[in-house]
């Protein structure tokens, strides 16, 4: 897992440029943190490094993981990454690195692979490539140095058939991946210590998840960061990744030639993982991550012609947050996009799962609510209304708070169609902001009705 923090915001005449100093643009709770995080990866990479005996063999075994990861991320490359927080399954190499190596290695073994990304996929700000690499390296060494001091010196990873003390009963792995045969039964040595690092491996998946939920925290202290962080189908990725993770190291531990075999199907799992990933981001806007116009408009088409073929009621409201350049003109830009997000998170939070809701362009946002009639319109236009007059976003000096006004637009009494509802709710929204904003306005006529055919028994007489 990356991770990428928002920023605060900060005054327009601040001493720092956020454009060359963007550490420096965050809150100070979040610098300190990414500092103090940074500083102890650094310390104790400093410390163990002095009291590990690297071996030929442990080296030959890290670069042959960390060639892997490169190979996944070149293989990727073309495919990009998403803004934000992305997922991939370079776990899958660190974690062999935690297990089957001194703990020095699974804190150094991030920094080749976030260099990499950083040089051949997508640049970012250094301290989050930075911190990123730090909070990966703590979580797979702090696995490390409980797994081995779990397992101890006289179960190895993988317990092998040979006479004890040796290399390949230690559950050593030479350069040439001679570990050995295994042994038939692991319900005793090669059980317990899979157990172990199955266990190991969930310590590290939470606690490189805490870290960044820390500094996600500590970045946007009212944001939806739990959710992006934590949700079901994450869940599922962070099973798939722990399983990879231990697969890896059993099947390493065993011969460092059968990473040619693992490398090409968890090189098409991540190429899969990320153009899901990317799918999704084009549908959705990288700033409140509400559907994008486009996407808005497929699934608004998809409930209108269902709504149409079962004769149910819908409706659509278009909110406009009032005087929003002012909030830009006076807090700066930063704030107005804390705004943007904290009515995005508002308008979703008050609306139904099957409700169709998305950012429509600039400080305009448009929601579909099937089976909804007019009277159920207004009353959630007047709900949503009033919780975003509630909220307030934290400037500089002051608590920011706005106003919405909204047109609200019934099928088959204003529109027939997409369009039609468009047009009828942006006039509706026009009448409110007329009237003084902070409001909710229906069309001031309904459409006609369609003109009747003439009845052919009364010879058109209707």
């Amino acid at each position: 897992m990356t991770a990428t923090g928002r920023a605060s915001a900060k005054p327009r005449d601040s001493v720092c440029s956020p454009g060359r100093w963007p550490l420096l643009a965050q809150s100070r709770a979040l610098v300190a943190y990414l500092c103090a995080i940074v500083t102890l990866d650094l310390v104790l990479i400093g410390v163990l490094t002095r009291s590990t005996e690297f071996r030929l063999a442990d080296l030959a075994t890290f670069a042959a993981l960390t060639a892997c990861g490169a190979v996944c991320i070149e293989a990727t490359r073309r495919l990009g990454m998403p803004a934000g927080v992305s997922r991939d399954l370079l776990s899958a190499w660190w974690l062999p690195v935690a297990f089957l190596l001194p703990p020095v290695y699974a804190l150094l073994a991030p920094v080749p692979l976030q260099i990499l990304l950083q040089l051949r996929v997508r640049a970012t700000v250094l301290h989050r490539r930075v911190f990123t690499s730090a909070a990966i390296g703590l979580a797979a060494g702090a696995a490390s140095v409980l797994f081995h001091s779990w397992i101890g010196d006289g179960v190895g990873l993988f317990r092998s058939v040979g006479p004890p003390g040796d290399a390949v009963s230690s559950g050593r792995v030479g350069a040439a991946g001679d570990a050995g045969p295994v042994a038939a039964d692991l319900s005793t040595g090669g059980g317990q210590a899979i157990g172990v690092a199955v266990v190991c491996a969930v310590v590290f998946t939470v606690l490189n998840i805490a870290l960044i939920a820390v500094a996600a925290h500590a970045a946007d202290p009212e944001g939806r960061w739990g959710e992006v962080l934590w949700d079901r189908e994450r869940f599922l990725l962070d099973a798939v990744e722990l399983c990879l993770g231990v697969m890896v190291a059993v099947l390493c531990g065993l011969n460092l030639a059968l990473l040619l075999l693992l490398l090409p199907p968890v090189v098409l799992l991540q190429r899969s993982l990320l153009h899901a990933q990317l799918q999704a981001a084009a549908r959705t806007d990288p700033k409140t991550g509400l559907l994008n116009a486009a996407a808005w408009q497929r699934e608004a088409d998809t409930e209108i012609g269902r709504a149409q073929r079962l004769g149910s009621p819908l409706a659509l409201i278009l909110v406009d947050i009032d005087h929003f350049k002012k909030v830009n003109d006076t807090y700066g830009h930063l704030v107005g996009d804390q705004v943007l997000i904290q009515v995005a998170a508002t308008l979703r939070s008050q609306l139904r799962e099957y409700d169709v809701v998305g950012r429509f362009g600039g400080e305009e946002f448009v929601v579909l609510l099937p089976g909804t009639d007019v009277s159920e319109a207004r009353r959630v236009a007047e709900r949503l209304r009033t919780r975003v007059g509630r909220m307030a976003v934290a400037a500089e000096q002051a608590m920011v708070t706005v106003t919405v006004s909204a047109g609200v637009a019934i099928m088959n009494l204003h529109g027939a169609d997409l369009i039609e509802l468009l047009a009828a709710a942006d006039l509706a929204l026009y009448r409110a902001k007329e009237l003084g904003r902070d409001r909710i306005c229906l069309p001031a006529t309904p459409i006609a009705p369609p003109p009747r055919r003439p009845d052919s028994t009364t010879g058109g007489i209707p």
